[in-house]
C-alpha cells in the first residue's frame, strides 16, 4: 500500500507540475516544476519522506528504465548524427567535463562549509 500511496503523490505532483507548465507556456519543463513543488511540499511538511521512500529507491535504483526513450531517439536521429559526429562527440566530451568540475568544486565548497561548522571530520 505504501508504494501505491507514494507513486500517487509523485505522480499527483508531476501532473501539477505539468499543468504549471501549460499555464506558463511550457517555460519551465513540468518535470521540473513538478519536482520543485514536492521539495516545497517536503520542506514545509506537507509530505512526509517516508511516504515516498520506497518509490523513490525503487526509481533511483531502476533509472535505467528512463534512458530507453532518449536512446531510441538518438538512433531515431543517427542520419544527422553521423554527419556531424566530430561536433556531437565535442559537445559531449567538453559538457562532461563541466559537469564533473562543477561537481567537484560543490562537493568540495559543501565539505568546506560542513567543516567550517564542525559537522564533520
Amino acid at each position: 500500500m505504501d508504494i501505491i500511496i507514494g507513486f500517487g503523490i509523485l505522480i499527483g505532483f508531476w501532473a501539477a507540475g505539468e499543468c504549471l507548465s501549460v499555464l506558463m507556456g511550457h517555460f519551465v519543463p513540468g518535470s521540473v516544476l513538478g519536482m520543485l513543488l514536492l521539495f516545497v511540499a517536503l520542506m514545509l511538511k506537507w509530505v512526509k519522506p517516508q511516504h515516498i521512500e520506497k518509490v523513490a529507491h525503487f526509481l533511483t535504483r531502476n533509472m535505467t528504465i528512463f534512458f530507453i526513450p532518449t536512446v531510441m531517439g538518438i538512433m531515431d536521429q543517427w542520419g544527422i548524427i553521423r554527419v556531424n559526429w566530430l561536433g556531437w562527440l565535442a559537445v559531449i566530451v567538453l559538457t562532461t567535463i563541466c559537469v564533473m568540475a562543477a561537481t567537484g568544486y560543490t562537493v568540495q565548497w559543501t565539505d568546506c562549509l560542513l567543516r567550517k561548522k564542525g559537522g564533520s571530520k
